[in-house]
């Protein structure tokens, strides 16, 4: 058998909805590129991940609990979700706490559709909402952007009898533009009430512009069918633990937890959370270093005569590329820079550049620099 490797099973035995999906493709690893080019430095701008680690409040709480990584995590995850009902001001049977706003994706689709089952979303956008849809037989509706904003008459205008989701991403990922309070208000408004929209603020906490709603307080608590993501992925350095949660209907959350997987978010997940949520003074200023870094992104890129689409409200800037998107990021690759090309995304000539720190955006500018030098 060792020639040929291990037995296959038999045609026929894996769903047909799985035939032609591609995987999610993550960004590469540093260690890898650093192996594979042998360079000495690689920075990685490419995940969208925050540059920071986890708050002092948090590595304290993981400390702590790392006495008892022996035991099963606490299955209901009951502080985490008993606190975040408290801050939000709703039931904690109305919050969904799991592994990642990805996973609350995940597991909302599992819940909700069946094969020809319809999604809604604004395209290009997270890849999940597709790809979670393809994975039961039901069926995206790619919603094309409108000057890279998430066009919310079209999504209207794309509902049929089959939609159970919509998704509205604000900010969007990959473009970084937000959907106002006022376009969402006016959604709301009209959306057909067979429909559960789904308002993914991955990036809320960056966000200081006075048009963009709390989607929580402003529409889940007013009576919308919504189900709002939030994450500790992003601003509060926590994406190696994953942890993410949902707001929205009770009916939907308990719906949620039939499909999750036991033990679904890890003890240091859930501690690390739970002590993340206290520290305001951290979080105002990561707010702010982010600010600064996304100028100076901004200003890297504009140097080089590149564009990036805006305003971009999260940690992370857009750029139309064109033809040369493949060839650029190969290029900036072999500089020691890790961006993240978009054709998973939907946008093959585009390219995505996270704001990392002052220190990896200088080390950006400068590959970029090199990279257009050698072009041109």
């Amino acid at each position: 058998m060792s020639g040929s490797g291990l037995r296959d099973v038999s045609d026929g035995f894996l769903r047909p909805a799985l035939d032609g999906l591609v995987p999610y493709e993550p960004g590469k690893p540093v260690e890898e590129v650093q192996r594979e080019l042998g360079l000495e430095r690689v920075v990685k701008l490419a995940s969208n991940e925050g540059p920071f680690g986890p708050f002092p409040s948090a590595l304290e709480a993981m400390e702590r609990a790392a006495g008892e990584l022996n035991r099963y995590p606490d299955g209901g995850a009951f502080r985490l979700h008993r606190e975040l009902a408290e801050r939000h001001g709703v039931r904690p049977e109305e919050v969904a706490v799991a592994a990642g706003a990805d996973a609350v994706i995940g597991y909302v689709s599992y819940a909700a559709l069946d094969p020809g089952d319809e999604i809604v979303t604004g395209w290009p956008s997270f890849p999940s909402y597709v790809l979670d849809a393809l994975k039961l037989g039901a069926v995206p509706v790619r919603v094309p952007l409108r000057d890279h904003r998430f066009d919310l008459d079209a999504l209207l205008d794309a509902i049929t009898p089959r939609t159970k989701l919509v998704y509205v991403a604000t900010p969007n990922n990959p473009t970084g533009t937000m959907t106002t309070r006022a376009e969402l208000d006016d959604y709301f408004a009209r959306v057909p009430e067979h429909v559960l929209t789904v308002v993914d603020q991955a990036y809320f906490e960056y966000i200081e512009d006075p048009d963009y709603p709390d989607a929580v307080a402003e529409y889940a608590k007013d009576g919308r069918r919504v189900l709002v993501l939030r994450t500790f992925s992003k601003i509060y350095g926590l994406a190696g633990l994953r942890v993410g949660y949902g707001v929205g209907p009770a009916s939907v959350v308990a719906a949620v937890k039939k499909v999750q997987r036991a033990f679904d978010i890890n003890t240091a997940a859930q501690e690390a959370a739970l002590a993340s949520l206290d520290d305001t003074a951290e979080l105002g200023r990561r707010r702010m270093v982010n600010r600064e870094a996304m100028d100076a992104l901004e200003a890297a890129l504009s140097a080089q005569g590149y564009a990036p689409v805006g305003p971009a409200r999260g940690n992370f800037l857009f750029v139309e590329i064109g033809e040369d998107a493949a060839a650029l990021n190969e290029a900036l690759l072999r500089q020691g820079v890790i961006v993240r090309p978009m054709g998973a995304f939907g946008a093959p000539t585009a390219l995505r550049v996270t704001a990392g720190t002052p220190d990896e955006i200088a080390f950006f500018a400068e590959a970029l620099a090199a990279v257009r030098a050698t072009a041109g």
